[in-house]
């Protein structure tokens, strides 16, 4: 779908959210997408965490494998996102992160 061939709403706000949430490489709405292989990575890795609150190296390993995956994951986000909402999730993610793990 081009960019002539979806309507556009005649409000600012309207517009905005258009920018914002429309697709560039569909043309379509896109707020959430299928997992891909990181975000399943770090619910894989997260998931034993949260429900068991593993200790030592069993811990230490999960959380690493989570943040790994998170990182790639809002990394990809950012750079290749479909639009600018999901670029700037990923950015919001990543900084999430490193302010996380400053602490």
């Amino acid at each position: 779908m081009t960019e002539a061939q979806h309507v556009r709403s005649p409000t600012l706000l309207g517009r905005a959210l258009d920018w914002l949430l429309r697709s560039r490489k569909t043309g379509r709405i896109t707020v959430a997408q299928p997992p891909n292989v990181p975000i399943l990575v770090w619910f894989a890795a997260s998931l034993p965490r949260w429900l068991l609150n593993p200790t030592g190296a069993t811990g230490t390993f999960l959380a690493a494998v989570a943040a790994i995956a998170l990182v790639v994951w809002a990394g990809d986000e950012l750079l290749r996102g479909v639009n600018p909402f999901r670029r700037m999730l990923g950015a919001a993610v990543l900084a999430s992160l490193a302010v996380s793990l400053a602490h």
